[in-house]
């Protein structure tokens, strides 16, 4: 049975997927289809049971954990639906045998690659088979019974189909959407792929729409309990899509009126950003008033040669070294400062030469800073085209509030940067006069 990989899966799951028979369907089970009463089945040659013992045992041994799906269950339901179908086909000993060696070792590929396993099946199974002494032409016959699975491959003969109808009889049984979780956990497992419920149940009808029954004897025992399955899997994407939708309105509704929500944000967003912007500019003004005093100190102190202290810093240069530092310190401190309270405009250059783009997504006609780019004449017709649109209005204030906050994290930034430097600066200078004072001494 045909798996898909990465770079096939997702094809497989757009809205008219085109999936391996195996990787869409649900694993199969040990019971058999809701409306067959013990049918006949085919006996089993003394071959076919020793094929079953092997991979049996194989498959017990060496089937890795992920493969939920494709197990030793999976395998001997196929069998088991083959010997059944074979019965119903009456089928002669000969392509009974062939039926059933090629259901036993169809799968037997997934030991050694995931997709593409069938060619390793083939190889196995002709190995085997030619090892049992079984000649090259019936080998051919199976080998090629087990390249049919695969989901490029088009059955031709009768045992073909009647193969390829076993492998997908898991449509038909009662326990089919059960058993597709197990696909659906190995192709996460394996593949790497996760599907939403409704995701995977919309799959399942996908592939299940599209599906076919081949032979005379597979249509006869499957069709009955396929439909009505497609029919219950329609009811069940109803029922998910029902469900998520009621889900997605629990999230996006709130116990407030909508409308009266919003406007409490917005009116929230606006008085933060006015609040944050008046601190940052009270910040910055301390900033320059207290570096503004340092300097004018500094420089007096600097500039007073004919003073009393004059003379003291003549007699002593290496006092230059704390006073230069705290100097540039004040001067890098003021001007960071100077540049956080200075007034900054978002505008748009060119909004100016383009006004007719004055309904773009970036535009936000409520601030002047773009508003005073247009003429007159294209602002009134933009604010009344925005008046008569709820979502352009919102789009711009949304607008606004982000500019607002590109503007508040600049003033931000440099006055952090403006504070940095201060104390940087003064821990620098009083380490220098320190130094000083003790090379002095």
């Amino acid at each position: 049975m045909e798996e898909n990989t990465p770079a096939t899966a997702a094809a497989e799951a757009a809205p008219t997927p085109a999936p391996t028979p195996d990787p869409t369907t649900p694993t199969p089970t040990d019971a058999a289809p809701a409306d067959a009463e013990k049918p006949a089945k085919a006996k089993a040659s003394a071959l076919v049971k020793e094929a079953q013992a092997y991979v049996v045992d194989l498959l017990s041994r060496e089937v890795p954990p992920q493969l939920t799906y494709h197990s030793l269950r999976h395998t001997e339901a196929v069998a088991k639906e083959c010997r059944t179908l074979a019965a119903a086909a009456t089928l002669g000993p000969d392509d009974t045998e062939a039926l059933l060696l090629a259901a036993w070792f169809h799968d037997v590929g997934y030991l050694d690659v995931y997709d593409g396993h069938e060619f390793r099946s083939m190889e196995r199974a002709a190995a085997w088979l030619t090892e049992h002494g079984v000649d090259a032409g019936r080998v051919t016959l199976i080998s090629e019974m087990i390249k049919t699975t695969h989901r490029d491959e088009t059955p031709e003969t009768e045992l073909q189909k009647l193969l390829v109808d076993a492998d997908m009889s898991n449509l038909a049984r009662e326990d089919f959407r059960s058993s597709a979780e197990l696909l659906r956990t190995e192709w996460e497992l394996v593949l790497g792929q996760t599907y939403t419920s409704p995701e995977w149940a919309e799959l399942q009808l996908n592939f299940m729409t599209t599906h076919k029954y081949l032979s005379d004897a597979g249509k006869e025992r499957y069709r009955k309990d396929f439909k009505k399955n497609i029919e219950e899997q329609r009811d069940q994407l109803k029922k998910k899509e029902k469900k998520g939708k009621k889900k997605s309105k629990a999230q996006i509704d709130t116990f407030a009126d909508p409308k009266r929500g919003v406007e409490t944000m917005f009116r929230t967003m606006y008085s933060n950003h006015i609040k944050l912007s008046d601190m940052a500019d009270k910040k910055a003004g301390m900033m320059i008033q207290l570096n503004a005093v340092l300097l004018s100190v500094i420089i007096t102190y600097l500039g007073a040669k004919s003073s009393a202290l004059g003379p003291a810093f003549t007699k002593n240069p290496v006092l230059a070294i704390p006073m230069s530092i705290l100097l540039f310190t004040s001067l890098g401190s003021v001007i960071t400062a100077i540049l956080s309270a200075q007034p900054d405009v978002t505008s748009f250059k060119w909004l100016k030469k383009s006004p007719e783009i004055a309904n773009n997504r970036r535009v936000n006609l409520l601030f002047f800073g773009n508003f005073t780019k247009l003429s007159l004449d294209n602002f009134q017709d933009g604010i009344r085209e925005l008046m008569r649109q709820k979502e352009g209005l919102y789009t711009n204030m949304v607008t606004d509030v982000y500019y607002l906050g590109e503007v508040l994290s600049r003033k931000y930034n440099l006055l952090r940067t403006s504070y940095s430097v201060f104390m940087v600066g003064l821990i620098l200078t009083v380490l220098s006069f320190i130094i000083v004072l003790l090379y002095k001494s």
